[in-house]
Parts: structure tokens; sequence; C-alpha cells
């Protein structure tokens, strides 16, 4: 397995090799065991519905502590914090408080759409020299403090509540310490995951400089807990409670900042309490394209949110309904104008502070327009470009809403599955190896800097029609977030999906196109199918020219909230251990 497949797919389902996956029987179409009476029949299930709020998130007790802070009159910010600090229990896979928090929410007093950015950056005695030193076949290595960057989710879950927030802070993370005390049983994609990622690090060879923490954490009887097994991490709720009652600055500039700074000059790490205390969430107003009559957003670089909306804009310029839903054709537009679009977003996203990136140029209908002429209806392109710019110019996503009008779409992530192996002294969190993404490559607008953000992958979606709010929704996963958004746009425009079928239908996933790490494009890449699209599909796409590769599990998992005109519906991922409920 080569970088390319390492980097391009999901945090850990990209590491793994087929034969590490269970493969399971599958029956016509493939993504469906039964047939329903109502809805498309590959759907696993009915969208739930409730007047006063809604939650979905990767994990049932998550989903419930959000209901239950709406019940009690939190916010859907409120909500969508406490889910967060559990889900960094519940599923470390993911996320946790060592990885960054992206927003966008729907704010009903201003009828806006409203943006955070809560991405840390590296440590600022980290060198691009050091960087080069240690890097491993020209790229910095995904695991170990080269790749750690300041973590930024408890930030933004303090700045978030200190505008929007109804009850008290200690309130809303107590849920979360209260089950990581306890404990809770696994569920089984999270335990096959954990077991996977504990599998790497401790991997001869993995470069991560102290494991024995981790194990501590996650392996407390000698392996990881199996389904149905009890997991606690008491750790986790002492750093929890600590951060319930002293907030942000009892993280960045309090004991555990001291704790983390120690543990860094510990194991030969960079990261300081400076790095730490120096680090501030963003506000930032997101970027929006038109699709079809209805205003999708996404945040600007250093996301790649930009990219979501450049594939639109590119299909936007075909009769993709006329295709035919899970046709070769509609397949192989999207996928071309995924191909276009992450030309660009290797050439040009990086942190807006050290470089600037042509935002209304490639939003623009018109270049979509241009880069729309170079799909070929027949035929694959041999290699793709970036275009011109203008002479002056995993994860966990979850969502929330409440009983008055706010809709919060949120994704928070460790990077790379748990992330870079390391787990400060007695914190019970792992950090996260964003800072993997930087290239290293003079010219690149993405280069690793001291304290530079990284690109990153994460990002919600949200999408309005009218001025008003009609969907949160986010589909996690590496590479697959705005692959996954444009196809969740467009079977739920274009082939008018319900909310939960357009979760369910079969996904693509193209992965071997250029990388903000430098790392070149290999050919036309590899397009990956789930079982569910139709064998007469897939054959006519490998006429085309497509290399097809397996169902490898890195189609992402996806959570959205619909506002209708009497109450929310909300929709889970069958693909995950995730639950969505709605009062």
């Amino acid at each position: 397995m080569d970088r390319r497949s390492l980097l391009a797919g999901a945090p850990l389902a990209a590491l793994l090799t087929p034969s590490m996956l269970k493969a399971a029987p599958t029956i016509y179409p493939g993504v469906h065991a039964g047939d329903r009476i109502a809805g498309a029949n590959f759907a696993t299930r009915s969208a739930v519905w409730g007047e006063h709020g809604a939650a979905a998130t990767a994990h049932p007790f998550a989903t419930m502590i959000a209901i239950d802070i709406l019940k009690r009159g939190g916010s859907a910010i409120d909500a969508a914090i406490g889910a967060n600090a559990a889900l960094g229990f519940l599923e470390p896979v993911s996320n946790g408080m060592g990885g960054d928090c992206f927003v966008m929410l729907w704010d009903p007093k201003t009828k806006k759409v409203v943006g955070l950015n809560g991405s840390g950056r590296s440590p600022k005695a980290l060198t691009l020299d050091i960087q080069r030193q240690r890097a491993r076949d020209g790229y910095i290595w995904r695991y170990g403090a080269t790749a750690v960057s300041v973590p930024g989710a408890v930030d933004a879950w303090w700045t978030l509540h200190q505008r929007y927030g109804k009850l008290p802070f200690a309130e809303i993370i107590e849920p979360a310490a209260a089950l990581a005390e306890r404990g809770v049983p696994m569920v089984q994609t999270i335990g096959y995951y954990m077991q996977a990622n504990m599998a790497l690090f401790l991997k001869p060879g993995s470069g991560v400089e102290e494991t024995e923490n981790a194990k501590r954490t996650f392996m407390p009887n000698g392996r990881t807990p199996r389904e149905g097994e009890i997991f606690r991490n008491p750790d986790l709720a002492r750093t929890l409670r600590m951060v319930a009652h002293g907030g942000r600055d009892a993280f960045y500039e309090g004991e555990i900042a001291e704790t983390i700074e120690r543990y860094f000059k510990r194991i030969g790490g960079w990261m300081t309490k400076a790095d730490l205390k120096a680090h501030h969430s963003e506000w930032t107003q997101p970027i929006v394209t038109n699709y079809r009559g209805v205003d999708v957003y996404g945040l600007a670089p250093n996301t790649q949110g930009l990219s979501t909306l450049q594939i639109l804009n590119i299909v936007e310029n075909f009769d993709l309904k006329g295709m035919g839903f899970q046709s070769a054709q509609s397949i192989h537009h999207q996928a071309e104008a995924k191909r276009l679009a992450f030309e660009d977003r290797a050439r040009w996203f990086a942190d807006p502070e050290f470089s600037k990136t042509p935002i209304e140029h490639l939003n623009s209908k018109a270049y979509a327009a241009e880069r729309a002429k170079l799909i070929r209806p027949d035929q694959v392109m041999d290699r793709v470009f970036p275009g011109d710019a203008p002479s002056k110019g995993d994860t966990t996503y979850f969502t929330t809403a409440d009983k008055d009008g706010m809709m919060v779409s949120i994704i928070q992530s460790n990077y790379r599955g748990m992330g870079s192996g390391l787990v400060p002294d007695g914190l019970g969190f792992m950090f996260q190896d964003r800072g993997e993404l930087f290239s290293l490559k003079d010219g690149s607008p993405n280069i690793f800097a001291p304290g530079k953000r990284p690109f990153q992958t994460i990002i919600p979606g949200f999408a309005c029609k009218d001025g008003a709010p009609w969907m949160s929704f986010g589909v996690m996963g590496g590479d697959m977030q705005p692959q996954g958004q444009a196809q969740i746009i467009i079977n739920r425009i274009d082939y008018e999906l319900g909310l939960q079928e357009a979760g369910d239908s079969p996904r693509w996933h193209h992965e071997g196109s250029t990388e903000p790490t430098g790392e070149p494009q290999h050919g036309t890449g590899t397009l990956h199918l789930e079982r569910g699209v139709p064998e007469a599909t897939q054959k006519q796409l490998a006429a085309m020219g497509w290399k097809l590769g397996e169902s490898d599990g890195g189609f992402g998992g996806y959570q959205a909230i619909l506002k209708g005109p009497e109450a929310y519906g909300a929709a889970s991922e069958m693909r995950k251990d995730g639950l969505a409920l709605a009062y």
C-alpha cells in the first residue's frame, strides 16, 4: 500500500487492507437486508421527526445526552458541546479533546449562517528544518510529535458557549465526565477501529515516541475492549471536570497545559504552555454557492469546504437527473468534477494568514463552466491540472437543533483515526496528528511553518432555501468529506431522495488526486464503489477507463437534520454506530 492511499481515504479505513475489513454477505442491491413498504428500498430506516429539537451523532449515548440537554432548556450549542464532550470518550477513534473543531450554525436572531474555525497551530519551537530532518520519504510522518498541532476543540466549545450557551458550562460537560467515570459497553464499529488503531501505534517503526500512556488508557486489560465489554476512562473524566469548572483557561493555561508541556519535554516533543495559551478560535463568514435553487455553504481555507462548492458548481452544468440515479454517466461526471476540484485544493488551500486563496474566482459559476468543458462524457480524463488563477489575484460529525430555530453543524476530529498515538500523562485523551497535512515542498502555500495552521480536511455542511435554514449535514472521513457532501446534496436535489435515504444510498469515493502535502496525482487514481452500485453501472465505468477499487470502508459517515415546515427531521449513518433522535 503506497502513501497515497494512506493520505487520501477516511482517517483509518484508508490504512486497512481489504483482508482486514470484515466481509459480509450481500443481497441486491447490496446495502439493505429487507424490503421497505415506503421510501427507497435501500433505506435502512426512516428519518425521525420532532417539533422541539433534534440530534444526530455517531453514538447513541451522545445523542441521548444532547436530547436531554435540549429538554432541560439548553440551546443547540449546549447540546452540541455536551455531545462532543461525550463523543471524545465514546468514540475516541475519531475525535477528542486533543483534536480540532469546525462549526457552521444558523443563528435565528441574525438569520444568518455563522462559521467558527477551531483549528490549532504548529508549535513555535518546531521548525521546517526539524520537520525535514525527521520526514519519511519527503513527507511529515503520520504519527508522533512532529505531526501534533495545538488542539482547538476545547477553546471552540468555550467560544461557542460564550455566545450561544444557555445552561452553565459545567452542567453540559458533566454528563460526559460521568460516563467516562462509570464506563459504557463498547459498540461494534468503534471497538473494531480502536483495536486496529492501537495495533498500528504499537507496530515496530510506528514512530510514536511513547505508547505506555495510550496502552494504559485504551488497553487497560492488555487489549482493547470488545463489543459489549465495559470501557472506562477515569483520567478523561478528571480532565473533563477540570475543564467543566475552569473553562478554556483550565486547558490552555492551567494544570492541563502544564502537564502537556512537561509531557512533550519528557518525550522530546515541541509543544509548550505558551503555544497553548496563544490559541484562540476564529469566527468566520462561510462561503456559499447556489446549486439548483439551494444555497450550499462551506468554510473557507484552511479547510476544504470550497471543494464541495466547486464540485457542485461543475456538475450543475450537466443534467444529472436525466442521466439517472446510480447511472455510470452520473457517477462519471461527479467523480471527474471531484478530480478537477481537488487539483485546485492541492494548489491553493492553506492557512489564509500565510497565503491567499482566490476564493471568489474558484467558486464562480464562470470558472466552473470552463472546468466542466474538460469533462468528456465517454472517457476518463488522462490527467487533471489546477485551473488558472485570476491575474489579481477521522472524524466525527454531529448536528443538533433547538426549539428556537438554531441548527448546529459541527465536526471534530483527531485526523487519522485516534490521532498521533500520544496520550499526555494522566489526561486520558490522545493528541491529533493534523500536522501531517503540511507540505514540506518549497513554494507550496501549505508549506510547514511554526505557528501556522495546517490544511484541514474536516468540514461541516449547511444548506438554506429561500433565505431560511434547510439542512445541517456532514459526511465524515478525510478527503471523502467534500465528495460525500456533494453526493448528499445531489441525492437530495437531483434525485429527490429523503433525508435518511440520501445517506443510505450507495456511495463512490475517488482517491489519487494531488494532495496539499505535495503528493502528486497517480494517473487517473482509483474509483471505489460500494457494493450497492448496480453491476451494470460498474461495468460501464470500467469501460470508460476508470480503475475501480473495492468497497474499502472509506465512504464516510453521515448525520443530518432537516428543518421542515412544522418539525425537525433527523437522520443517522447506517455505516456507523450512531443514532438520530427528535422530540
